[in-house]
């Protein structure tokens, strides 16, 4: 690979005799990782789990296919090997409220959602319309049920949430520099003074993060470049400018620690963690934890708003409303789904235990989308059949191969011994992934047709 000549020079003297075997990793095959979903009900999944990833609890390394039923069902996410390390080093606590602020396209938001174990209240944020749907679709297919996920920059969202969080990951925009491998035109628009321009950036995404974190919470940085000026200068910034404390990072073999003398001196700054494209297979990151100041009981001040102006919308459902959605519920559930139902539209929403009120900023999933009301009736949500386990659902229907790619294609199939007229969960080897509605023996087709193959 043709690396600009002032990243070779500047990092020829940052790694000394490293150096070689860090420009050799540049012209290798880059590893691929995935993470098991432990959401899900435990079932035999054909996958590779012969070679664990150290530090990522439900991490390894190996590929994924796209269209196969484990992912397609969200049993398996696939995430490369140094990006886990993000989620690892946040390990956010179940019934706690937690902050990915740049969150797309999912996989760390994935990653909390699975150490929260769907308890709580994740906040996935994401500022670009585009990439906030692709994190949205992720999230779903990964059946989170404490989530929201919202489309807002980060001013905006600490205006309305603060001191709000236990914990807020910030995975900043940055320079990529570890991206180079998987995306070769990165290095066309890398120059010298890049990493300064993106620092400026990360350093007001940070001064909000801070903001909507509660004393004593913990914030975690992480970048996929290797630039100094975005790393270690960063979180130096974060200490001396925030009384910010660097909470030491125990190491596994395949990572390495950062490096103080790339920027203040600051010897707590080994407490933070790089990872390395020639140490490890995978892409490049650098990951740090720390503590914000003050303790946990400390008042929090919010502003209010000007007397009689409403704050947000109301989303309450209506009584019609929500007897079509306890009918449905009771007809085709075996469980009766926690939260709070909201409408948006004629959406409706579970909306987890302790969300905020969120002003104007704007909600993409106020929480699991439970489906649509439509005239005198409900149409379950295709999230329902990500987000729930198969014996959540009073009918079932395992299909085989050559069915499952007929109701991805958008095909109906048949099952004439079923009688009467429900919705089902459709499951292959036992992972749910559609759901269809069973009318006089023939399994009409609800998979959305954005998913279709």
């Amino acid at each position: 690979m043709a690396l600009p000549a002032a990243f070779v020079e500047k990092y020829t003297k940052l790694l000394g005799a490293e150096a070689p075997a860090f420009f050799a990793s540049y012209n290798e095959a880059a590893g691929a990782g995935f993470r098991v979903n432990p959401l899900r009900p435990a079932v035999a999944l054909n996958l590779d789990l012969t070679d664990p990833i150290s530090y990522s609890k439900w991490g390894y390394r190996g590929q994924v296919n796209g269209n196969a039923i484990d992912h397609v069902s969200g049993y398996v996410y696939s995430q490369e090997p140094s990006a886990q390390v993000v989620g690892a080093v946040a390990d956010a606590k179940p019934n706690t409220k937690v902050l990915d602020l740049c969150a797309a396209p999912g996989g760390k938001s994935t990653h909390l959602a699975s150490s929260m174990g769907n308890t709580g209240l994740l906040v996935a944020n994401e500022i670009h319309p585009t990439r906030v749907k692709v994190l949205a679709s992720n999230l779903e297919r990964f059946g989170t049920t404490n989530t929201i996920v919202t489309n807002s920059d980060p001013d905006s969202l600490a205006a309305v949430l603060p001191e709000f969080f236990d914990l807020v990951l910030v995975d900043a925009p940055c320079s990529g520099e570890g991206m180079f491998r998987k995306d070769p035109d990165a290095t066309q628009y890398w120059h010298e003074g890049y990493a300064q321009e993106c620092a400026q950036r990360q350093r007001e995404i940070l001064d909000a993060a801070l903001l909507m974190l509660r004393p004593g919470g913990k914030l975690v940085y992480s970048t996929c470049t290797f630039a100094p000026e975005e790393d270690e200068q960063i979180v130096s910034w974060l200490v001396s400018e925030h009384g910010m404390q660097i909470d030491p990072i125990v190491k596994t073999d395949d990572m390495r620690s950062g490096r103080p003398e790339w920027s203040d001196g600051n010897p707590d700054l080994a407490g933070t963690v790089r990872m390395w494209p020639h140490v490890q297979m995978g892409e490049g990151h650098f990951c740090a934890r720390l503590i914000k100041p003050g303790t946990p009981d400390a008042p929090v001040t919010t502003k209010k708003g000007k007397k009689g102006k409403k704050q947000h919308q109301n989303n309450s459902i209506t009584s019609a409303q929500k007897q079509l959605w306890a009918d449905w519920q009771q007809a085709n559930l075996q469980v009766t789904l926690p939260g709070f139902p909201v409408v948006y539209g004629d959406q409706l929403y579970m909306q987890p235990a302790g969300a905020p009120k969120f002003g104007k900023v704007r909600v993409l999933r106020p929480g699991l989308h439970l489906g649509t009301f439509k005239k005198n009736r409900f149409a379950p949500s295709h999230s329902l059949a990500t987000a729930l386990k198969p014996a959540d659902f009073k009918c079932t229907v395992d299909v085989s191969a050559a069915e499952y790619q007929d109701v991805r294609h958008g095909l109906t199939i048949s099952r004439p011994e079923l009688t009467g007229k429900c919705h089902v969960l459709l499951t292959n080897h036992g992972m749910g992934f559609a759901i269809g509605h069973l009318v006089g023996g023939t399994i009409k087709n609800l998979y959305p047709k954005g998913l279709r193959v």
